[in-house]
Order: C-alpha cells, then sequence, then structure tokens
C-alpha cells in the first residue's frame, strides 16, 4: 500500500519540523516536502505531486487564504488547515473551509511544541480523512476571489419560497448532523430555507472558539437567523442553533415549547458535541415532529439515533455519496435503516420544504 504523501506549508520552523515528525512516524504517510511560504510551496507541490497539503493560514509573501483560493481554482488537492485559535484565526479558518478546504487543526497559541504533539492523532486522522476525500474545482468569480470577505452581499440570498409552511413552521423541528465537508453543506441546506422554516439545531463537529465565527457567517448568509445555542432557550420558527464547539447539545419540550440544551459531558463516539446525543434526543422529544438530516462526514456519529428517529416516526434524509466530501456518517444511517430519502445536497432542502408543505396539508384537513 503506498504511502501518503504529504507537503507541509508553515512559516514557523519549529512548526514545520515538528509536523514533518509527526507525520513520519505514521507508517501509512510521510512528509514529502516543508515549505516556508507559498511560492516555495508551489514548486514543490508541482515537483513533488502531494496526495494532501497541510497549510497555515497566516505567512508572508502570500497568506494562505490567497494561496488556497489560487490552488483551488488551478489544481485542486485535499487540504487540511493549521490555524491559529483566535478570534481572527476562527474567521479566516471559516474562509478556507469555503474555498474547499477539507479540514482544520487548531494550534495552540502557546506551548507549541508539547500542544502539537498532542494534537498528533487529531492530525494524522485528518489527514487520513483528507486523502480519501472528494475534492471539487473552486469555479473562479467575484464570491470566491481572494479579496471576498465572509460577509453575503444582498444578491446571495436566494430567491423566496412559497407558499407559507403555516402552522407545520411551530409543530416541526428539524435537526442536522455534519462532521467533515460538513461546514460547506450545512451552509448550502440553510441558505435555500425559507424564513417561515421550522427551527433547526444542528451538531457540526467543530471545536470550542470556532462556532461562534462560523454562527455568524451562515447568519449574514440565510435568510433564517442563524446563531449559536445557550443553554436554556425557547427554540423558535425560522431559526437555526449550533452546537458550540466542545460541547453537547440536545433538545427539551417545556410546555408547548421546544428548548435548546447545551451540556458539557463526556465524548460520545468520540466527539462533543456529538451527533448521537441530539439525534437521540430528537427521537425521544420530538418524535414524529422531528426531521433528520444527515450530511458529509467521517465515522458513524449519530447513525444508530437516526434510526430510533425513525423508529420515533421522523422522517430522515441522508446527502447522497456524489454530492459528500466524505460519505462516512450518510453511509452509516443509511446501512443503519434509518433514511428514508437519500439525496444530492443540492435537492435537500427543496424536498424537505415539499415533505412539510404535504404534512401542512394534511393537518390543516384534519382542522
Amino acid at each position: 500500500m503506498p504511502k501518503t504523501r504529504v507537503v507541509v506549508v508553515d512559516d514557523s520552523a519549529l512548526v514545520r519540523s515538528l509536523l514533518s515528525e509527526i507525520i513520519n512516524r505514521q507508517p501509512d504517510m510521510e512528509c514529502v516536502g516543508a515549505a516556508a511560504d507559498p511560492l516555495v510551496a508551489r514548486e514543490m507541490i508541482r515537483n513533488l505531486n502531494p496526495d494532501v497539503i497541510t497549510l497555515d493560514v497566516e505567512m508572508p509573501r502570500m497568506d494562505g487564504i490567497d494561496f488556497l483560493a489560487k490552488l483551488m481554482r488551478l489544481r485542486p488537492m485535499p487540504v487540511v488547515m493549521v490555524s491559529t485559535l483566535t478570534e481572527r484565526g476562527a474567521d479566516v479558518t471559516m474562509r478556507a473551509l469555503e474555498l474547499g478546504a477539507v479540514d482544520f487543526v487548531a494550534k495552540p497559541k502557546i506551548g507549541i511544541s508539547d500542544g502539537m504533539r498532542t494534537l498528533s492523532d487529531e492530525i494524522t486522522d485528518k489527514i487520513r480523512v483528507a486523502s480519501r476525500a472528494r475534492i471539487s474545482r473552486l469555479a473562479p468569480g467575484p464570491s470566491h476571489g481572494p479579496s471576498a470577505t465572509s460577509h453575503a452581499e444582498p444578491h446571495h440570498r436566494p430567491p423566496a419560497h412559497s407558499p407559507s409552511l403555516g402552522r407545520v413552521s411551530t409543530e416541526k423541528l428539524i435537526f442536522i448532523g455534519a462532521s467533515t465537508g460538513g461546514t460547506e453543506a450545512t451552509r448550502e441546506v440553510l441558505m435555500a430555507l425559507p424564513p417561515d422554516s421550522p427551527g433547526i439545531l444542528i451538531t457540526q463537529h467543530m471545536p470550542a472558539g470556532f462556532t461562534r465565527s462560523y454562527s455568524a457567517r451562515l447568519n449574514s448568509l440565510c435568510r433564517i437567523a442563524v446563531k449559536e445555542a445557550s443553554d436554556g432557550e425557547r427554540v423558535l420558527p425560522g431559526h437555526a442553533y449550533i452546537a458550540p464547539g466542545g460541547l453537547h447539545l440536545s433538545v427539551e419540550r417545556s410546555g408547548a415549547n421546544y428548548i435548546a440544551r447545551v451540556t458539557d459531558g463526556d465524548p460520545v463516539n468520540r466527539h462533543k458535541p456529538s451527533v448521537e446525543v441530539l439525534f437521540q434526543s430528537a427521537a425521544r422529544v420530538a418524535g414524529r415532529n422531528a426531521v433528520g438530516i444527515m450530511l458529509t462526514g467521517m465515522g458513524a456519529d449519530g447513525a444508530r439515533a437516526m434510526k430510533e428517529m425513525r423508529d420515533a416516526g421522523a422522517y430522515n434524509v441522508a446527502q447522497d455519496e456524489a454530492s459528500c466530501v466524505v460519505f462516512g456518517m450518510p453511509r452509516e444511517a443509511i446501512n443503519a435503516g434509518a433514511c428514508h430519502e437519500v439525496l444530492p445536497l443540492k435537492r435537500i432542502a427543496d424536498h424537505l420544504m415539499e415533505h412539510l408543505r404535504s404534512t401542512a396539508g394534511m393537518s390543516t384537513n384534519r382542522v
């Protein structure tokens, strides 16, 4: 079995050395080159033809985002970003994922040597996933150019859906689970939803410090309101609530209202937040009023709980293999018998709205 060939791009000699050492300790991968800036990296990529690149966000001569935008237009390949755990680092990382980076690792601000060694399993796991990810070429255009910001111009907003969903908006809840590739897949689904959509709860595997920036970015792009979930808040129609990184999100009932629960606790399926935790609460609390969506991601987190949702009367959809960056989580949900439909990403939102409108029609007939 050939080894995964990795080029490390980072302006810190220490980080280049640590990453090279971590990669070379793995039996299934090797660091074939390390570059201090993107211009050197460009030549290395041309000459060494690596399978995966690790790319620092902030570098001299050309920053990582400009380099990534050019790379994904001209020679798309799997990229794992290595970003600093700061607010600016989080904003830039979200931009990198939008441009097509497969995933990111947040490097510590202090104690780099010990911190990077502690992250070695996460780094090598993400390189393995990236080496198998489905990468698509970035289309040229103003929204993807290096000068683009994370805020949407009004013309990015999709046209309004009609007719209205009516009472179904307050009766139903939508639950979304996603991991690798999921930040952009979730964005695509949410941007297509109407302002009167049912309340949405989302667990996206993401570390602490990044979900606030991610929520703010989605809020600027969507016609629904998007925010990081807060413990005890009421789940409202036309709003999406994202599990804060490093905490679990679930739903509870309080009288006629649904309430978001944000809790600490042990990782579930090695994840915190975990899709399993959210989907189990959906099965228990929302039952037949739940709609489940499983998007791109590595592993099996949430598959069993999604089957519990279906058994409790929920309607469930999984993203199809062709449109996933990584098909792991949807595949496991499908294999568990949890899904009613398997759909391309671009069709999921419209299909859900059609399904909900048909439900609304049925409930109005009974009144």
